[in-house]
């Protein structure tokens, strides 16, 4: 790719790296001492590592080493909500990855030297982009809302005393010290300075933090229901107008959002299954991407071709950089995987163990003859989880003063959300130095780099590296997101430190069956789902003997104002 003497270029295609090349006479330090090359890469840096961090945090769920929650708050999914919009990859997608990046950059490649012009294939695939990435950009606008929302009207913050305060939505006013009816907190308190105004706000409030309840029902095809909030509600609206924005101008800034919106979609729906499925999916695309940029003329070709959202653009005066979204999906996948790590290991911190007599049965070697004999073990009991995610409002407004001071009696929702993060943020160093490392070789070698070639070795590097220090190999190792782990009434022998060093068994009304076979869970359970579906058939039956049968339904109900507040 040639570039004008006063541009710094770069290229990336699918699952690639950032490329760049370079014409004049300028030296590295002459583009070090550039203020609008450092503003480039500097933005790059900061919308690449702040999409991750945020998609990182979204993708946070409850860990095998917790209990549900006790009772789930309206609007809250559940662990099936969960399970199904993520998808774990295997040890297949290690392989399929690359293969199927290299299939479709070729085929791209191609197709633009078979088309001579490639206008009528952007038109096509931005199309296509602008409208697949809508659902994508739809999550990133509500949440973006919703964190939004959460700064101006938290649920908890403090008073000017440094005490406490809690808004009840449903009672109109702010538990804590004296009556206190104005829910803003800090400097925005000043806005509901009449009765009239704290009217208005309380009743802005409710329309921001209540959740309304849709159903969609199509007799025999579909069956949904959902809560939503407004900014689900608006989240749609923005994001149909920035794809058909987009399809009619082709903005960098907008397609740079419906790149962002793939990029925070992909950290939702995607995850590695464990550390060694993580660390082959990103060897293999650490080849790919190196076969790609230095021995085959497919990935400038389609990055510099091609005017599509598969890459974020950032310009400073005359020059221009631009980030494929591979080198952000990639390895922040993993990042949010040690984030989750993260957050396992700190519910392992919690899990007691109870001193328990039971029953154990167990087949004699010998005579095949079921055995009873008592013994004194230990239960796993873990701790109920509480859910961290979309607390950064309350975190900001507990602080105190000037927003410096730590407090350290909190409610347990916002204490949940403090916890270590040592992986995640050991591998988002990784990220940083491997991104840095990149954009040095572009000012030494004056020609295009693949990013992952940096990239994979910082945050896999990092994460390894972070275990071995801390002395969690077995840890880092162990962690899965299989449900192999979310066990429970598990009984366990301890060492002299009271760490489980066997799993005996699970335990059923104070029995250990050992004779079972380990595929009978699984099958009790799907004899229950069976049994639970025929039960459900049966109604539905009934009621259509009696009422007949609904065919089609669409509906969105408001519940009681404060009913399900947060």
């Amino acid at each position: 790719m040639a570039a004008n003497p006063t541009d710094v270029g770069s290229a990336e295609g699918i699952f690639g790296g950032l490329n760049a090349t370079f014409n004049g006479t300028s030296t590295a330090l002459g583009f070090i001492q550039d203020l609008d090359f450092m503003v480039l890469e500097l933005k790059l840096l900061a919308g690449a590592m702040g999409i991750i961090y945020l998609g990182s945090h979204a993708a946070l769920r409850r860990p095998p080493s917790a209990l549900p929650t006790e009772s789930k708050k309206p609007g809250q999914k559940d662990d099936a909500d969960e399970a199904r919009f993520s998808q774990g990859l295997e040890l297949t997608d290690a392989i399929m990855f690359p293969l199927i990046a290299a299939a479709m950059l070729s085929g791209l490649y191609y197709l633009i030297q078979w088309l001579k012009d490639p206008a009528i294939l952007n038109e096509v695939l931005r199309w296509y982009m602008s409208t697949m990435s809508v659902a994508s950009l739809l999550t990133l606008y509500a949440h973006g809302m919703e964190l939004g929302t959460s700064f101006v009207f938290p649920r908890f913050f403090r008073g000017r005393d440094g005490s406490l305060r809690k808004v009840d939505q449903k009672a109109k006013a702010v538990a804590g010290v004296g009556a206190e009816t104005n829910p803003l907190p800090g400097p925005f308190a000043a806005l509901a300075y009449s009765g009239r105004a704290r009217k208005a706000v309380w009743g802005l409030r409710s329309l921001l933090t209540r959740h309304w309840n849709i159903k969609f029902f199509v007799h025999g095809v579909f069956e949904e229901k959902a809560k939503i909030k407004f900014a689900h509600m608006m989240a749609l609206l923005l994001s149909l107008a920035t794809g058909l924005a987009y399809f009619s101008t082709s903005s960098p800034f907008l397609s740079n959002m419906l790149g962002y919106g793939m990029c925070y979609g992909s950290f939702l729906v995607l995850s590695p299954t464990d550390i060694l499925i993580g660390s082959l999916v990103l060897i293999g695309l650490f080849f790919y991407d190196i076969y790609m940029v230095f021995y085959t003329p497919y990935m400038v070709t389609v990055a510099t071709k091609l005017d599509v959202p598969i890459k974020l653009t950032f310009e400073a005066a005359s020059r221009k950089s631009i980030l494929g979204l591979g080198d952000i999906i990639v390895p922040g996948m993993l990042i949010g995987w040690a984030l989750r790590l993260d957050l396992w290991i700190h519910y392992i911190e919690k899990i007691k163990y109870e001193s328990t007599d039971l029953t154990i049965l167990e087949k004699d070697g010998a005579s095949g003859q079921v055995v009873k004999r008592s013994e004194n073990k230990y239960k796993e009991v873990k701790a109920r989880y509480v859910d961290v995610k979309g607390k950064w409002g309350d975190a900001l407004w507990t602080r105190g003063t000037l927003f410096l001071t730590r407090y350290r009696q909190l409610p347990v929702e916002l204490a949940a959300a403090d916890f270590p993060k040592p992986y995640f943020y050991a591998s988002m160093v990784g990220y940083l130095l491997g991104m840095v490392a990149t954009l040095t070789m572009l000012l030494v070698f004056k020609q295009g780099q693949p990013a992952l070639l940096y990239l994979v070795p910082g945050v896999l590097g990092s994460l390894l590296l972070t275990a071995l220090v801390r002395g969690e190999m077995k840890e880092i190792w162990t962690y899965t997101e299989d449900g192999s782990l979310d066990t429970v009434d598990v009984v366990v022998d301890l060492d002299g430190d009271g760490k489980d060093i066997n799993a005996i068994g699970k335990l059923r009304n104070g029995v250990v069956d050992k004779t079972k076979d380990k595929n009978d869970d699984k099958k009790d359970s799907e004899a229950k789902a069976k049994a639970d579906k025929s039960a459900q058939d049966s109604t539905h039956k009934g009621d259509k003997a009696k009422k007949g049968h609904r065919i089609f339904l669409l509906s969105l109900d408001a519940p009681t104002d404060g009913e399900d507040d947060e």
